[in-house]
């Protein structure tokens, strides 16, 4: 058997194992809080399991690679630097005390502390920021389907966009987590065995000898982590960071696995695990991408993909593992990333717009809980299927929305941290905020796209995310001050 032959027969056994435990977590769902937050009984090795499978995707074992062979390691303030230490920052300060709330989503959150309006703008923001994401995961692992067998673009584009919904949709976040599981191996193991096997290459057999001809043949200018020429240079590295460190918190993918834990214990422990463990491994293909411009200096493909076809495939099983270990990183971001906006729309946006009826069931059980999985569930459909018509849409398109992850960071974390933090005086403070960390975030991006600004926020070097939630601080703080000076009988966001 050829080795494209061994790889196409080891990923028809892996998608079927993929659709055997959705299969088997279909018996574990029986309302929507099993669906969303797998019951709240996930044990510390799934829970960690999970979030580190969800942080590896497209943009962690592929894009990053290639950044760092162009651009050198600061370009990896975003990812691995700054996601791993969100999952640090989400154990030391978030996890516990969103783990009492009892939330199924995050938009709840907003509406116990702040009120409905709160809930449903925060939903707005949140949703919308995950279609590029996930587009951008579509067409990641179609790419590497073509260039393995042949088969077309789209309809490999199409065929990765039906595996993820279609097992994602059989179990919710059951049958998310524990494909999670099995992907990390897989993740971790052929991670190893490219970064190992390209080590041997540059130091001819000696692991020692190839990392010191690697430090001693990089550009010193490619191994500077930190930007410090110029003030804008700094800001801009700054401004990526924060939004790695701290843009994710206030996001669905992130809290649902926090949620989903059995203890308050374990979810804080988990995102610990998981942010040493993502540093770690995630630090593999920022050498990789340095190791590429010694051995493969005239690559004009992606350097992982280079690589592993250049080392590994003198080794069949190797290959195939190191294969599966790009389609786990993908396919373990989809999962979660079409999971994640699909609660917040059917939990804090669709009831609103179709509430429930007497008698409506939709799933196990009558009346409002099975209505809301159903909710929950057709929810699922409709994000795959609006993150596929951007894939569609062209690497312009879905680039550009890609960008909207930032939203999150510039619109929701300075709230979500006040209102964890503070006692709340009213809805005014959060909205506020949002639509001022939005709306200043924006504002330069219609601008940019108009008249092509360069150099940070309109062309002044400051950091666009940075001074967008900066400001959106000041509104808050401004905002709940004012109130404070009111005579009030106090705030119930409940009533």
């Amino acid at each position: 058997m050829t080795v494209t032959g061994l790889l196409g027969f080891v990923l028809c056994l892996y998608t079927a194992a993929m659709f055997l435990i959705g299969w088997r977590c279909q018996g574990r769902i029986q309302n929507a809080e099993d669906f969303t937050v797998a019951g709240r009984r996930l044990p510390l090795a799934l829970a960690w399991a999970t979030l580190l499978a969800t942080w590896f995707g497209a943009g962690t074992l592929l894009t990053q690679a290639d950044e760092v062979r162009n651009e050198g390691l600061s370009v990896a303030a975003l990812d691995p630097w700054g996601a791993g230490v969100c999952l640090l920052v989400a154990g030391l300060f978030f996890a516990k005390p969103l783990w009492e709330m009892k939330l199924l989503t995050l938009p709840d959150f907003f509406r116990r502390r702040f009120g409905a309006a709160a809930e449903l703008l925060a939903a707005l923001i949140m949703v919308p920021s995950y279609f590029g994401w996930i587009a951008v995961q579509f067409v990641a692992l179609g790419t590497v389907l073509n260039a393995l067998f042949g088969i077309d673009l789209n309809l490999a584009i199409f065929l990765v966009a039906m595996v993820g919904m279609g097992y994602t949709l059989q179990g919710g976040m059951w049958s998310v987590t524990l494909t999670d599981a099995l992907q990390m191996v897989f993740i971790l193991i052929g991670l190893v065995i490219l970064g190992v096997t390209t080590l041997a290459r540059l130091g001819h057999g000696d692991y020692a000898f190839g990392m010191a001809r690697l430090l001693a043949e990089s550009d010193p200018q490619m191994l500077r982590a930190i930007p410090t020429e110029t003030f804008s240079a700094f800001s801009a590295w700054l401004g990526v960071f924060c939004i790695g460190a701290l843009g994710n918190i206030p996001g669905q993918d992130l809290t649902q696995r926090i949620f989903a834990a059995r203890s308050s214990q374990v979810a804080r422990n988990a995102c610990l695990i998981a942010g040493v463990l993502y540093i770690l491994f995630g630090s593999i293909p920022l050498l990789l991408g340095l190791a590429s411009r010694i051995l493969l200096p005239d690559a004009d493909q992606s350097v992982i993909m280079a690589l592993g076809q250049s080392v590994l495939q003198p080794h069949p099983w190797a290959f195939v593992m190191f294969v599966l270990a790009l389609v786990s990183a993908v396919l373990s971001t989809i999962d979660s990333a079409i999971l994640a906006p699909a609660s917040v729309l059917g939990e804090n946006v669709l009831p609103r717009l179709f509430p429930a009826r007497p008698g409506s069931g939709a799933g196990p059980g009558e009346g409002q809980d099975g209505y809301s999985l159903g909710l929950v569930r057709w929810s699922v459909i409709g994000i795959t299927a609006a993150s596929l018509a951007l894939a569609y849409l062209g690497e312009s398109a879905y680039e550009l929305l890609e960008s909207a992850y930032s939203m999150t960071f510039v619109g929701l974390f300075v709230p979500l941290t006040m209102g964890l933090y503070q006692k709340p005086r009213g809805q005014a403070p959060a909205i506020v905020s949002m639509a001022t960390g939005t709306g200043l975030w924006l504002a330069h991006f219609l601008a940019e796209a108009s008249f092509d600004f360069d150099g940070g926020f309109l062309g002044s070097g400051l950091s666009v995310p940075l001074l967008s939630a900066l400001c959106g601080l000041v509104s808050y703080l401004a905002t709940h001050a004012w109130i404070g000076k009111r005579p009030t009988a106090g705030f119930d966001p409940q009533g």
